[in-house]
């Protein structure tokens, strides 16, 4: 059966309500008493024939029907309240950048490329989310980003009109803390047979390059943790579980931040960095921006 006339305020309140959980709380975000949120909530499921949300204990949960009508409001309604943080901005001469960075960049990597936009005149809101690689392109297909950075380029025959802009290229390093980069430092690299390594997982660009690695120097490593998240990976590096792979450009920023120190450099495994966009040319001024300070060579090892 199809039902007409889908009323959109009625949709909102139940979309509020979901991400609240709760009647109440959905009343206070939206300045509403709470009968009338209750009421448009009970107008929406007779409209649909469908009953939305159930009570478990003091929440609201979403019944299957539910989950279903959210996965349809939440594009609508977050690319709503986008749309007017884009407008208020506009209005304030504040330039907005959505920025979708993939799990597997070092942080320190996205913040240095990142810091080009403060060379703007036109001062920058930027609005990072992190995800994994093929969810974020689908994002900047869908215009939700504006730039995904990430560690390996688009791959050739995609349906996808983005387009991969390298930023840089560098050499690796392994790091440690002292303590373990003074055990396994001496005769690099034969002396990390056996050592205790965090590696990015499978999945990830630069996993086969360090298998590689570790091949032609007949290193048999000792891996005691593998991880999509290059954040994790290093939280738990800087604390001395492991030995751990790192862009060379960032030994100086991993020193000062983590106190993880080189224990050998690594010049056969080279990390890329590309920016991809939706475009071959670039017309947001912030990607512009780093696209720029790219090709100045700001990004490349000093």
């Amino acid at each position: 059966m199809k039902h007409a006339g889908l009323n959109f305020r009625h949709l909102y309140y139940f979309w509020v309500v979901a991400k609240e959980g709760s009647v109440t709380r959905a009343a206070r975000r939206l300045g509403l008493a709470v009968q009338t949120v209750s009421t448009q909530l009970t107008l929406l499921e007779q409209s649909l024939g469908k009953s939305l949300l159930t009570p478990q204990g003091r929440r609201l949960v979403l019944t299957e029907a539910g989950r279903t009508a959210l996965a349809f409001a939440d594009p609508i309604f977050l690319l709503g309240e986008q749309m007017q943080d884009a407008l208020a901005e506009s209005e304030g001469k504040k330039m907005r950048l959505s920025v979708g960075i993939s799990d597997s960049v070092p942080k320190l990597t996205a913040f240095r490329v990142l810091s080009a936009t403060t060379q703007l005149e036109a001062p920058v809101r930027l609005v990072c989310s992190e995800g994994e690689f093929d969810a974020l392109l689908a994002d900047l297909a869908l215009h939700k980003l504006d730039v995904v950075l990430t560690d390996r380029p688009v791959r050739a025959g995609t349906t996808l009109r983005v387009f991969s802009h390298l930023l840089f290229e560098t050499e690796m390093i392994v790091a440690a803390t002292p303590q373990l980069a003074r055990r396994y430092a001496r005769q690099f690299p034969a002396s990390l047979n056996g050592a205790p390594f965090l590696l990015p997982a499978r999945n990830n660009a630069l996993r086969g390059k360090i298998d590689e690695w570790f091949e032609l120097h007949q290193v048999r490593p000792d891996v005691v943790g593998e991880f999509d998240d290059n954040a994790l990976l290093n939280t738990f590096g800087r604390n001395g579980s492991g030995l751990f792979f790192a862009p060379a450009v960032l030994a100086a920023d991993l020193q000062a931040q983590y106190g993880t120190v080189t224990v050998g450099p690594v010049p056969q495994v080279r990390e890329q960095c590309y920016a991809v966009a939706n475009g071959r040319k670039i017309e947001h001024p912030a990607v512009e921006a780093i696209i720029a300070a790219a090709a100045s060579g700001v990004f490349n090892p000093r």
